[in-house]
């Protein structure tokens, strides 16, 4: 969007960034230390969908063979765009995340991750077998990166397993701006 600013003669023009970013990957992928770092370096605001499903108490029943609890995406996504319709320059990060309509996001980025590395990753989170597998199954089949293609988003795809978040995020930067 560009803002014209004028001083008797004289037009100034600004470039200015106003958009809806959405970060999303299976857990353990990267998408949190992404999105931070992502949000911090445009200067945009960080939505963490998992405090704003607290928050508006989204919370369905507890899965105790997964440990965590369910989630009514349909519900979910109508609040965040209500939510976000009032927002800009956000970024959102959830593995959720990739749900939100095309027509409100301007990007919608993925992050990938090796086999290897997320399974390494998921055990440090002291995630439990099933847990861990069930993960591992969504990476395998590229759960978040096929929804979100179904869906039509402008799509970024970063894989965490080969890059530092700082070179995704300078990557990023050079694409988005």
């Amino acid at each position: 969007m560009y803002l014209i600013f004028s001083v008797g003669f004289i037009s100034f023009y600004f470039f200015v960034l106003l958009m809806i970013i959405a970060v999303s990957g299976t857990p353990g992928t990267g998408k949190t230390t992404l999105a931070k770092n992502l949000a911090k370096k445009l200067k945009f605001s960080y939505l963490d969908v998992n405090l704003f499903i607290k928050q508006h108490q989204l919370r369905g029943s507890f899965l105790k063979k997964f440990k965590s609890y369910e989630v009514d995406v349909g519900v979910l996504t109508r609040l965040l765009v209500k939510f976000l319709k009032t927002k800009k320059n956000v970024v959102v990060d959830s593995h959720l995340s990739h749900y939100l309509p095309a027509s409100l996001l301007d990007y919608c980025i993925v992050c990938t991750c090796e086999l290897p590395v997320l399974k390494k990753r998921l055990k440090l989170r002291k995630y439990s077998e099933t847990k861990i597998r069930e993960n591992l199954d969504a990476e395998i089949f590229q759960v978040c990166l096929v929804e979100a293609l179904e869906r039509k988003h402008h799509l970024f795809i970063v894989d965490t397993s080969t890059k530092s978040v700082h070179q995704g995020v300078k990557d990023l930067l050079n694409k988005i701006k």
